[in-house]
C-alpha cells in the first residue's frame, strides 16, 4: 500500500445497481458533487458503465453507474442490460438502489438472484421524500427478505437526506486497498463523452415519447482556445427517421435552439469556460438495430 495513505485505508469498487429511474444516476452526481451522470425522468437514460470517483481521506470508492436492469427487448436494450450485467462481478460493494415509491416487483426477485456471492450488498431506499415515512417499513422488511444481511439505507439521493449514513455504509463495506486512482480524478470519461452526453440528456427532456430512445448524439469537433476562454463545439443528434428530425430541428429551428442553449449551460459549467456549441441533425435509419453503429456509439 502507498505509504502515505492512513492504516486502515479502504478502498474498492461500488456497482450501482437496480431497475431504471431508481435514482443511480442522481445519486452519482451527489456522491461527486459534480454532474457527470445525465438525468431524466424517463427510463432508460443512462445505457453504458459510467464511473466516478470520489477520494476521502481514509478511502477511496470507484462507483460505476449502470443502465436500469430490465428485460430486454430489440438490440439497443439487450447492449444496455449487458452493460449493466457487467458491472457486477468486479463489485467489491453492490449498491442496490430501489425506488421508495414504485415498490418492489418480480424484477427485484430476477435482481437478487443475480447478485455475485463475493460482493458485500448495500440497498438504497431512495426516494424517501416523495413518499409517507409508515409507508417504508413494509418495502425495508421486503428488501432485508431478498437480500439477507444487506445493509439498508433509507435516502434521497435528491435533497441529499441519509446520504452520510449511506456513505458510512459503503464505506464499512470496502476491503482494505490502494488507491486506484489520483486523490483529485472525478470519473474516466473525456469530456467530449461528457458534451454528448449532456446534448444527449437535453434532447430527452425537450422532445416526445417517440425521440429519446431513438438518439445518439457524437462530437464533431472539440476546439479549445484558452487566450479567449472559450471552446468551440460541433455535435451530430443521430435520429433514426425523418420525422424526428424535424421534430428535433422545430419550426424555424427552435427545438434545436432551445436544447443548444440549454446544453451549453452545463457544458460551461463543466468546463469552467464559454461555449459555443453548434448542433446537427442526421438521419441513420434503424441505427439502434445495427451493431456497428451502436458500438459507433459507444454502447
Amino acid at each position: 500500500m502507498n505509504p502515505e495513505l492512513p492504516e486502515g485505508h479502504r478502498s474498492g469498487f461500488v456497482a450501482i445497481f437496480g431497475r431504471p429511474n431508481a435514482g443511480k444516476s442522481t445519486l452519482l452526481n451527489r456522491v461527486l458533487g459534480q454532474k457527470i451522470a445525465i438525468v431524466t425522468p424517463k427510463p432508460q437514460t443512462t445505457r453504458r458503465r459510467l464511473l466516478g470517483v470520489r477520494t476521502d481521506p481514509n478511502w477511496q470508492m470507484v462507483f460505476i453507474d449502470t443502465p436500469g436492469y430490465h428485460r430486454a427487448s430489440g438490440l439497443l436494450n439487450e447492449r444496455m442490460l449487458t452493460n449493466a450485467l457487467r458491472a457486477l462481478p468486479d463489485a467489491d460493494v453492490v449498491l442496490w438502489m430501489i425506488d421508495a415509491g414504485a415498490g418492489l416487483n418480480e424484477l427485484e426477485v430476477e435482481i437478487a438472484q443475480r447478485l455475485p456471492k463475493k460482493s458485500a450488498v448495500v440497498m438504497a431506499l431512495n426516494k424517501v421524500d416523495a413518499v409517507r415515512k409508515d409507508s417504508l417499513l413494509p418495502i425495508i422488511e421486503r428488501m432485508a427478505s431478498l437480500a439477507p444481511g444487506a445493509v439498508i439505507v433509507p435516502i434521497s439521493a435528491r435533497t441529499g437526506e441519509g446520504f452520510p449514513v449511506l456513505l458510512e455504509s459503503l464505506e464499512n463495506a470496502l476491503p482494505e486497498g490502494p488507491r486506484y486512482y489520483n486523490s483529485d480524478t472525478i470519473t474516466d470519461e473525456t469530456e467530449r463523452a461528457l458534451v454528448a452526453e449532456f446534448v444527449r440528456e437535453k434532447v430527452m427532456m425537450q422532445t416526445r415519447q417517440e425521440i429519446p430512445y431513438s438518439v445518439a448524439v457524437t462530437v464533431d469537433a472539440f476546439d479549445e482556445r484558452p487566450e479567449r476562454n472559450l471552446c468551440v463545439i460541433t455535435a451530430t443528434i443521430h435520429v433514426e427517421r425523418e420525422s424526428q428530425k424535424g421534430i428535433l430541428i422545430g419550426r424555424g429551428g427552435q427545438m434545436l435552439k432551445e436544447i443548444g442553449a440549454s446544453a451549453r449551460r452545463d457544458i460551461e459549467r463543466l468546463l469552467d469556460s464559454r461555449v459555443f456549441l453548434e448542433l446537427f441533425v442526421r438521419v441513420q435509419k434503424e441505427w439502434t438495430k445495427r451493431a456497428s453503429t451502436l458500438k459507433d456509439f459507444g454502447v
